[in-house]
């Protein structure tokens, strides 16, 4: 949340969000976050296809929820830093009056907030720097009061945000999604993104064991594991499938081997 003070930004210290940036060959990372980068590139030469791959992932589930499923709130959480199309360039695109909040614990993605507001002027956007396990904070902030109106449908977006969240070390996921589900009234989605080790096992572990060094948690999970945090939602067609196979571009060629970019996706109703 936003309390007043400037953003406190320790480029010495990696950090995911702006790595991914890295990855996906953004301006706003640091020597440190680079250096990270390339050790897990070492482990997975292809990680930038991934990370493209990914953000394809949520252009596509933000464009079908605000298209088909007629969605018109965002809570997108784990946003990482701006990189075009944002969620609300793509929702507003579709449905001029969708409203988006952004939720993200990263100073550094506060301090570039406002590429995330430049909203039309029939809908809406706002910034929470929050923590995806502080689950009160996100619900009673102001800017969610303002943004989002929890008594019609919202599309919750976790995209490769739960894989930095182990029960060993006491902070499970699980129970934080479930929370935010409840909060959210029947009709609401929820869309995210996994990596996973299921493709390529070797390759993940030497990611974890990367991540582990440099003081970071990453941890991947399977299908069924995946497949866990859409217990009692009813899931989209196709289900929980490689990103690259949820509903590929048509315009796009054949893609060759969906099992090349480590990730599970999905979308789930609320009933």
């Amino acid at each position: 949340m936003n309390d007043g003070h400037p953003p406190q930004i320790d480029t010495a210290v990696p950090h995911e969000a702006r790595i991914y940036d890295y990855w996906l060959g953004g301006k706003d990372n640091y020597p440190a976050d680079r250096a990270v980068g390339d050790l897990i590139r070492e482990q997975v030469p292809t990680i930038s296809a991934m990370a493209r791959a990914n953000r394809a992932f949520l252009e596509r589930a933000v464009g079908y929820l605000a298209g088909e499923a007629g969605i018109r709130q965002f809570l997108d959480i784990g946003t990482g830093i701006p990189t075009a199309p944002n969620v609300h360039q793509v929702a507003q695109r579709i449905a001029p009056d969708s409203r988006v909040l952004y939720v993200d614990k990263d100073p550094l993605v506060r301090a570039h907030a406002r590429a995330l507001m430049s909203s039309t002027p029939q809908g809406r956007t706002a910034f929470v720097l929050s923590d995806f396990l502080d689950v009160d904070a996100i619900l009673s902030s102001t800017e969610l009061r303002e943004t989002v109106d929890l008594g019609a449908p919202v599309a919750l977006l976790l995209i490769a945000v739960l894989m930095y969240f182990d029960p060993q070390e006491g902070n499970d996921p699980y129970p934080v999604v479930r929370r935010l589900l409840d909060a959210l009234p029947s009709g609401s989605y929820l869309a995210l993104t996994h990596p996973t080790g299921d493709f390529d096992s070797e390759a993940a572990a030497g990611v974890q064991a990367v991540a582990k060094r440099a003081g970071m948690t990453v941890l991947p999970r399977n299908q069924a594991e995946v497949g866990q945090f859409f217990e009692g939602l009813d899931m989209v067609d196709p289900g929980v499938v490689p990103v690259l196979s949820w509903r590929p571009d048509p315009q796009e060629p054949p893609i060759a081997d969906p099992h090349s970019a480590y990730y599970w996706a999905g979308i789930g109703r609320k009933p």
